[in-house]
């Protein structure tokens, strides 16, 4: 079988600790260009794995002519690069958030769909096992339906982990858009959507720069959010968390309560109203400090070598990100904002 020719646009962080690595170790792939604005990232990585280096993603696309592209720029790149390389006819993973509007995203879900290509939003919380195990759980009934909920995640922020420490596009506006929603946020948002199979019809946010000097991009989000069901939780994103990370969910249903990423032993606890608990261990939800294979990859590889549309499609991205969306509009206007 000929194998998917790959190119990563951004090769920061995140193209670094998992795009990468996990693609080396796919057998369906061979990686053929890597494109930064610093060339010496580029290089280095061309170097390693026998590929091309670019500083320019238009040059890499004409030369190159990939499979696939990963996008793995700073934000407001996103719907920019994944637009080009699906009009160059090539498949895209893009990460999250996959734009910094509505707009931009319904943009690139038309390119994708007029070239032919798939567009994969990389939410990596639908795969991780504890989460995967956790909706099968939810989808039994076994608990019935969800009444409220609280979702968070939270770290010390990128400068602990982004190759450029504290003066990382993390914390530039313009490059960034939003900042611990955007990074954090719009992955519970997904997540919440993922486990209640449910939508959200309804959002408040408070959002604000609380410790983190010299910018003004977001370090912390509290958010209330009303399901179309009717369930009602909260939605937690910050970059203040300087004691560790916390990732967890914790679900109050009619029959009990699920607990998410709350215990290091059993990543998954169900205490239901008869009294009886049960304990899950399923595998760990990966922290910044511990990295675990994030499954979108081999999602996204599987999705092209079987021509199947990837269950973290572009439109499914386009709804988490307009919760966060909406999350920036009523603190902007103090009011709570339908979607």
């Amino acid at each position: 079988m000929t194998k998917i020719r790959v190119a990563v646009v951004g090769c920061g962080a995140i193209a670094q600790r998992r795009h990468i690595p996990e693609y080396a170790v796919n057998p369906n792939v061979t990686l053929v260009a890597f494109v930064d604005p610093v060339l010496e990232r580029a290089n280095k990585l061309a170097d390693e794995f026998g590929a091309k280096a670019f500083a320019s993603y238009e040059d890499m696309l004409s030369d190159i002519k990939p499979d696939a592209v990963s996008v793995c720029t700073p934000n407001y790149l996103h719907a920019e690069v994944s637009i080009a390389a699906a009009n160059a006819g090539a498949h895209v993973l893009v990460e999250k958030p996959m734009a910094s509007t509505d707009e931009e995203a319904a943009a690139m879900i038309e390119a994708a769909a007029k070239n032919g290509v798939y567009l994969m939003v990389g939410h990596n919380q639908r795969l991780m096992p504890p989460h995967v195990k956790a909706k099968a759980i939810l989808d039994s009934g076994v608990l019935g339906r969800v009444l409220t909920f609280r979702t968070s995640f939270g770290h010390p922020g990128p400068e602990g982990w982004s190759v450029d420490g504290r003066g990382s596009w993390f914390f530039r506006r313009p490059e960034a858009i939003m900042g611990a929603m955007g990074d954090l946020g719009v992955h519970k948002s997904d997540l919440i959507r993922y486990l209640l199979n449910d939508e959200v019809a309804q959002v408040t946010g408070f959002i604000g720069t609380l410790d983190k000097k010299d910018t003004d991009i977001d370090d912390n989000a509290t958010c209330l959010l009303r399901m179309k069901s009717g369930a009602i939780g909260t939605l937690i994103a910050s970059w203040t968390y300087y004691k560790g990370e916390d990732n967890s969910t914790v679900l109050w249903c009619e029959n009990g309560v699920m607990k998410i990423g709350t215990d290091p032993r059993d990543q998954i606890i169900v205490e239901l109203r008869n009294g009886s608990v049960e304990r899950y261990n399923v595998g760990a939800i990966a922290t910044n400090d511990k990295q675990e294979s994030s499954g979108v990859i081999d999602a996204f590889v599987e999705s092209l070598v079987t021509n199947t549309p990837p269950s973290i499609s572009g439109e499914e991205g386009r709804k988490s990100l307009a919760v966060i969306l909406a999350a920036f509009e009523s603190q902007a206007t103090g009011k709570v904002i339908s979607l």
